[in-house]
């Protein structure tokens, strides 16, 4: 159930108004599998299959240049034994996020919102050596972190593409706007979501602390990772909004230790061609 669409933009509209869709069920349990010290790839396998329009995507994805793994995958069970349970995760949200946003995928600002999601993640996984993180939640945060922006788009999707296309060049603009409409920022809706859906509670920080935070250390925290990886993809070409102020990519490699550099193309247009082949695969499953 949603508000009353024809409300305009500015009208203040108390969150609590909005009934929030769940997240595909299929996605949320699989993450819950995961986490499960119980969980075996029999079962999950099991999960999967039961849906067949979603192990069809799954599939697709994991043999496509999203996930780049030499060997052909020709079974969910297969699939997780080649990529692993938590790689299989990131891969299940991937299908779930694109399939929870839905219609709203048609409005090209809240599409790339969602393209801006998938290139952190990707950058993500090759940031996580900084600090010894674990690369498949590094992939799975870049996915979530925007969570809260994909259930505003779900939620009021012509008054949300609106607003990211009136509101250019200026994070903390959205923010303000976002609260006069929907009583919370995408943030704190953020927040919501992942006590409302169970997320693991790893994500709340993530989802909350994206915004100006600066890598000062080796040891970098999950969200300063996202964090730096959100730069990196306004930078390549993949931003949010349209007008977002990036700051020039090879301004973020320097803030990079040398070794962990050298991981990534040294121009901007190398790394966004690669990332685009990448959320092309994951847009055609």
């Amino acid at each position: 159930m949603q508000a009353n669409d024809s409300t305009m933009v500015g009208a203040r509209i108390p969150w609590a108004q909005f009934r929030v869709s769940p997240f595909p069920h299929i996605a949320l349990r699989v993450l819950e599998c995961v986490n499960s010290d119980a969980a075996s790839m029999c079962h999950l396998s099991d999960l999967i299959a039961s849906d067949p329009a979603f192990s069809s995507e799954v599939l697709t994805i994991a043999n496509s240049p999203l996930i780049a793994h030499r060997f052909g995958v020709t079974s969910i069970l297969q699939a997780i034994a080649l990529l692993g349970t938590h790689r299989l995760k990131g891969l299940c949200l991937t299908v779930g996020v694109r399939s929870y946003l839905g219609k709203s995928m048609n409005y090209p600002t809240l599409r790339n919102v969602w393209r801006h999601s998938i290139a952190t993640a990707l950058i993500a996984e090759q940031l996580v050596l900084i600090g010894l993180n674990d690369e498949d939640t590094a992939y799975t945060a870049g996915i979530l972190h925007e969570i809260g922006r994909f259930a505003m788009a779900v939620i009021r999707p012509n008054e949300y593409a609106c607003l990211l296309e009136t509101q250019k060049g200026s994070a903390d603009s959205i923010l303000s706007v976002e609260r006069e409409l929907f009583g919370l920022d995408h943030r704190e809706v953020g927040n919501y979501l992942v006590k409302e859906w169970k997320l693991p509670s790893e994500f709340d920080e993530v989802v909350c602390s994206q915004n100006g935070l600066r890598c000062k250390s080796f040891a970098w925290t999950m969200p300063e990772i996202v964090h730096m990886s959100c730069r990196m993809a306004d930078a390549s070409g993949f931003p949010a909004f349209e007008g977002c102020e990036a700051i020039p990519y090879q301004n973020l490699l320097e803030e990079l230790p040398t070794m962990e550099r050298n991981r990534f193309y040294v121009d901007a247009s190398d790394l966004a061609f690669d990332i685009g082949r990448k959320i092309n695969a994951a847009e055609t499953a």
